[in-house]
C-alpha cells in the first residue's frame, strides 16, 4: 500500500545563539616543551606561532570541560537546558569506546531526554556539528542543539617527538544553535580525502598498543607536517571560497575569518590565498592556546567576542580541517 509519509518541519532558518568555552588552568610555555625535545622557543614560534598552550589536569576531564563550555554557551544564548533537543560532541580524545560522552554531558547539563551522540571528525568536527545542527533545527528534529568541540590531546601527544610535542593542547568550546527568522548559517561545504589519511593519524591501534612485544605502548598522534601544510593552504582556501560562494557572500562582505587554529603559518597563507581585505579580522588564538582540534574554532570566537574584536550580527567564515583528511566550512552570523 502506498501511504504518504509526513516529513519534519522546523524553523525557516537557524543561527548560532551563543558561544562558550573552557580553557584549562595550566599554561605550558615553550621553555617547558623544549625540556623534552631538541628545539628552542624561537624555532617553535617560527614554525607554528605558538607561544603557550593549555594542558588539562586530572580533574579537567573531557566531560568536565564540555559541561563548563556548554553551560556558558547556554547562558550566553539565554536558553535553558530543558529547551535543548540534542547534544552533539566532537572529540577524538574521549578514551572510552562506549557510551558516547554526549549522553552523560546532556544529563549533567540537565538536557533530560535530549538526543545525544559523538562524532569523530577531528579538527573539522565543530563545523561538522554546526552543519548537522543547522539541518536538525530546520527539519524540526530539535529546536535547540548544543554543539561541543572538546579535546585532551595532551593525553595522546608524544612529548619527546620533536615534530608534534609543541603543537597539541586541551580545551572545550561550545555553541547553541536554534531557530531564526533570517538565515544565520550558510550551507556547509564539507568532505574528506581518505587517500591521505596517513598524514595525520593515531600511531597505533589500541589493539596493537596493548599487544606490543615487550609490553603495552601508549599510542600517540603522528603528523607529516609538510604535506599537511600544503594541503591545508591550497585545498582549504578553495573550500573556503566554495563556502563563501554557497552563502552568496564575498570576501568584502566578511567581518571575520576564523579558521581551525592549526598553525599560524597556515592561517597567514590562507589569508593571502583568499585575498582577504584588511578590514577582515582574523583569529590567531593558537598563539596562547595551541592546537585544540575540534575545540579551536569556538574557543577562538569566544576570545574575540570577549575582547570586543567581534560584534553581534557580524558575518564570519569558519573552516575546520585535519585528520581524515576531513574538512568543513560555512559562513555564520555571530550571536
Amino acid at each position: 500500500m502506498s501511504v504518504p509519509i509526513k516529513s519534519g518541519t522546523g524553523a525557516a532558518y537557524a543561527r548560532i545563539l551563543g558561544f562558550g568555552g573552557y580553557r584549562p588552568a595550566r599554561v605550558v610555555t615553550n621553555e617547558e616543551i623544549i625540556q623534552n625535545i631538541d628545539s628552542s622557543d624561537e624555532w617553535i614560534q617560527a614554525r607554528s606561532g605558538i607561544v603557550t598552550r593549555r594542558w588539562a589536569n586530572a580533574e579537567e576531564t573531557v566531560q568536565a570541560m564540555s559541561v563548563a563550555a556548554a553551560g556558558k554557551a547556554l547562558a550566553n544564548a539565554g536558553i535553558q537546558a530543558d529547551q535543548v533537543g540534542a547534544v552533539i560532541v566532537s572529540t577524538v580524545s574521549h578514551l572510552y569506546q562506549t557510551p558516547a560522552i554526549a549522553t552523560v554531558i546532556a544529563d549533567e547539563l540537565g538536557a533530560k531526554g535530549a538526543a545525544a551522540f559523538d562524532i569523530s571528525a577531528a579538527c573539522a568536527g565543530f563545523c561538522y556539528g554546526v552543519g548537522l545542527a543547522d539541518g536538525m533545527v530546520r527539519t524540526g528534529s530539535a529546536e535547540h542543539v548544543v554543539v561541543i568541540g572538546v579535546e585532551r590531546l595532551s593525553d595522546l601527544t608524544d612529548h619527546h617527538d620533536r615534530s608534534t610535542a609543541f603543537i597539541f593542547a586541551d580545551g572545550a568550546g561550545a555553541a547553541v544553535v536554534g531557530p531564526s527568522d533570517t538565515p544565520g548559517i550558510g550551507p556547509v561545504v564539507w568532505g574528506s580525502d581518505g587517500s591521505q589519511a596517513r598524514l595525520i593519524t593515531q600511531q597505533e591501534s589500541w589493539h596493537q598498543a596493548f599487544h606490543t612485544e615487550g609490553g603495552a605502548q601508549w599510542p600517540h598522534l603522528r603528523m607529516e607536517g609538510n604535506p599537511v601544510f600544503r594541503w591545508a593552504v591550497w585545498e582549504m582556501a578553495r573550500v573556503a571560497q566554495q563556502a563563501l560562494d554557497a552563502a552568496g557572500v564575498s570576501t568584502d562582505d566578511l567581518d571575520a575569518f576564523i579558521p581551525h587554529q592549526a598553525n599560524m603559518r597556515i592561517t597567514d597563507a590562507m589569508v593571502k590565498a583568499l585575498k582577504l581585505p584588511a578590514h577582515v579580522r582574523v583569529a590567531r588564538d593558537i598563539a596562547q592556546q595551541g592546537n585544540t582540534s575540534a575545540a579551536s574554532i569556538p574557543l577562538a570566537i569566544e576570545r574575540m567576542q570577549e575582547s570586543g574584536e567581534l560584534k553581534s550580527g557580524e558575518t564570519a567564515l569558519i573552516i575546520g580541517f585535519g585528520a581524515g583528511l576531513a574538512y568543513a566550512a560555512q559562513v555564520i552570523k555571530l550571536p
